[in-house]
């Protein structure tokens, strides 16, 4: 059974940083494009970054370009979203997602094959 758990969301103050982590038990992982989606109540998914399989390209949402870089380890299957120069509108659950085997996606939270449960990033004024 595939699964992907998050860790590393917390509190922090506006200015601060905050690296998330997400653990997939995915067979052959480096084939699967790794991504990073928020959400708040009442609101859809949003992409946030996104890391093709073999991680020779990377994405970013506009909000976060700049802020925030995502990376992968694919001989620890881990991908992490290092968040720097948080602001308060960044407090999300933010999402770990995973792509079909060997495909390329995009910033569309339907294009993902496999979730997270979600870690709670909240970021003070």
């Amino acid at each position: 059974q595939v699964q992907l758990a998050e860790s590393g969301g917390g509190l922090a103050q506006a200015g601060g940083s905050l690296r998330l982590s997400c653990a997939a038990s995915l067979r052959s992982f480096s084939m699967y494009a790794m991504a990073w989606f928020r959400q708040t109540p009442g609101k859809e998914r949003e992409f946030v970054a996104l890391t093709s399989w073999g991680g020779g390209t990377t994405m970013y949402a506009d909000s976060v370009k700049g802020r925030f870089t995502i990376s992968r380890d694919n001989a620890k299957n881990t991908v992490a979203l290092e968040m720097n120069s948080l602001k308060p509108e960044d407090t999300a659950v933010y999402y770990c997602a995973a792509g079909p085997l060997g495909h390329m996606v995009g910033r569309d939270f339907g294009d993902y094959e496999y979730w997270g449960q979600g870690t709670q990033v909240t970021v003070s004024s």
